[in-house]
């Protein structure tokens, strides 16, 4: 067998020709802290079994970067879903529900208690056990439809007919086919790290190590979103808008525009409820405080919020916390060198601190407006706050405590915003509101900052890692979380992100991701912007708004 000279890990090595990645992939265990999960080839994500015929150029990965824990979580999910087959009957199921604190809250179609989740989770570690093989499997999309309208999952039978491929790939463990939006492992031998929650009769968490947590943490509820979502979703029941493949049936019916403006008359009820709820309690109330992670619309979000507040005889006075930047020469910076712009130290504390209380003290005071070009604050507009003023500040730092320590938490209202994407592709495919989020800043920064996809990527892995650090421990400070999702919004991105992901190049290092997000996005029919209200949250991101966002 020939010899052949390819790049591992960028180590210049020669391994025979037809090696598998599995097999070359035991020289390198000791530098993974996890099992390796698969590899890039020259870019290009494959699974271990894949065969090296040619020259190339191959990193390997584990669960600790975003592709692999994609991969082990969906492995994880397939496994739960066949140990639940297994051990109580071939008619129990699982509905992957969302994201809740690392982990993932599951719906069962039967009552389970601790004692469930404890059998249950032996049953997963057999099948760990086991080494039982995940493996890939060609079928013509036409028969996958069959497979799955047979043994009655009627939402992927759905969701497979807008798959305008005449072939697909299936994954098949144990005795059953499933479709996923990524590669799986190769066997269920690598998924040793996980855990179960019981938290409800019907429902219970899984939870894995994570990109940013490297290790399973103690579950730890967090009612308020949980609510949300469990609001959100009894909606959906009742309108029958469950699955994507409802909402297309919607779109194929000529009937988007009725749901759209459902849905933004449900949203803005929310927030003129909110309204008056602060409006009540005005008198104790000085400060109303905004945060969430990265593209949940807080700019949109504040602006009605103010317009809702004056309709009850407020006078709402909005601050950024990004005007109180430091200068560039004083930003504190990461250890390879780079500018830190996402810890609560990147921010002029001492100057903001100040401000606001000689505001609230009735002094008037001249606010900064920060120029990203020219990286300093300018000093240009004074204000003062009036007997029915209230001062509304947004920021990604708003729920820490240590922003404003001096002013007393009765005087202060928190508003936690995420987009609490609810609407799943399948039973067992979710859209998470991270997909979501990094959906809406690729068309965003390209509409108003011409910033291409490659250069949105690059900044999404520095804006999650400081999302967990500095808005995520203290989701739990809110005094109210609202959700500023659609479930239309999808169709609508899917209209402006489609092309920009495109564009993205084979060789490019984000390439993968591009063709992971596009797969997602596509099962979602276009929807077009026309009936989208010029206030919208989604305006913010798509163009068009009436507050200039």
């Amino acid at each position: 067998m020939d010899d052949i000279r390819i790049k591992v890990m960028g180590k210049e090595i020669m391994v025979s020709k037809g090696i598998t990645l599995l097999e070359l992939s035991k020289q390198f265990l000791s530098d993974f802290k996890f099992v390796i999960l698969g590899a890039y080839v020259n870019h290009v994500v494959k699974e271990l079994d894949y065969v090296i015929t040619k020259s190339c150029e191959i990193s390997f990965f584990d669960l600790t970067e975003k592709i692999g824990n994609t991969m082990y979580v969906n492995a994880l999910i397939y496994t739960c879903f066949i140990a639940i087959k297994r051990k109580y009957g071939s008619d129990k199921d699982i509905y992957v529900e969302h994201s809740i604190d690392k982990g993932i809250f599951i719906t069962t179609n039967f009552d389970i208690d601790e004692g469930t989740i404890y059998n249950l989770e032996q049953e997963i570690k057999a099948i760990v056990q086991e080494n039982l093989p995940i493996k890939k499997v060609n079928t013509s999309r036409i028969d996958a439809i069959k497979y799955f309208e047979n043994i009655g999952d009627l939402s992927k039978a759905r969701m497979l007919k807008y798959n305008t491929n005449t072939y697909i790939s299936l994954y098949k463990l144990y005795n059953h086919y499933d479709y996923f939006f990524t590669p799986m492992p190769i066997s269920t031998s690598c998924l040793t790290d996980f855990d179960l929650t019981c938290i409800e009769t019907r429902g219970f968490v899984l939870r894995f190590p994570t990109v940013h947590t490297h290790y399973i943490k103690e579950y730890r509820h967090h009612e308020a979103i949980f609510h949300i979502y469990k609001e959100y979703r009894q909606w959906q029941k009742t309108i029958r808008i469950e699955n994507v493949s409802d909402l297309n049936q919607l779109i194929g019916d000529g009937k988007i525009n009725d749901l759209i403006r459902m849905d933004e008359v449900v949203q803005n009820t929310k927030l003129m409820e909110l309204a008056k709820n602060i409006s009540d309690d005005r008198r104790k109330i000085r400060v109303i405080l905004i945060a969430g992670p990265s593209s949940s619309g807080k700019t949109t979000t504040a602006n009605k919020l103010c317009m809702y507040l004056s309709n009850y005889g407020l006078t709402p006075k909005m601050l950024s916390l990004d005007d109180y930047f430091k200068d560039r020469k004083d930003t504190p910076k990461n250890e390879d060198g780079s500018y830190d712009f996402e810890s609560l130290e990147a921010l002029d504390l001492s100057m903001f601190n100040d401000q606001i209380s000689r505001l609230l003290n009735g002094e008037e005071v001249i606010i900064p407006t920060f120029d990203f070009q020219k990286a300093r604050k300018e000093f240009r507009e004074t204000m003062t706050l009036n007997s029915d003023d209230i001062l509304l500040i947004e920021g990604i730092h708003c729920l820490n405590p240590n922003l404003l320590p001096s002013i007393s938490n009765e005087n202060k209202f928190k508003i936690y915003l995420s987009p609490f994407t609810k609407i799943n592709i399948d039973a067992h495919n979710r859209f998470s509101t991270s997909d979501n989020r990094i959906i809406r800043r690729i068309v965003r920064d390209n509409r108003t900052r011409g910033t291409n996809v490659e250069g949105s990527l690059e900044r999404w892995e520095s804006v999650r890692g400081g999302e967990e650090k500095y808005i995520f421990p203290y989701q739990d400070q809110a005094d109210y979380v609202f959700n500023s999702a659609f479930l239309y919004e999808l169709g609508v991105l899917r209209t402006y992100v489609e092309p920009l992901l495109y564009s993205v190049d084979e060789d490019s290092k984000y390439y993968e991701e591009a063709r992971r997000l596009l797969n997602l996005i596509k099962v979602f029919l276009p929807i077009p912007s026309e009936a989208i209200p010029d206030d919208s949250i989604l305006r913010e991101f798509i163009g068009g708004s009436c507050f200039n966002s």
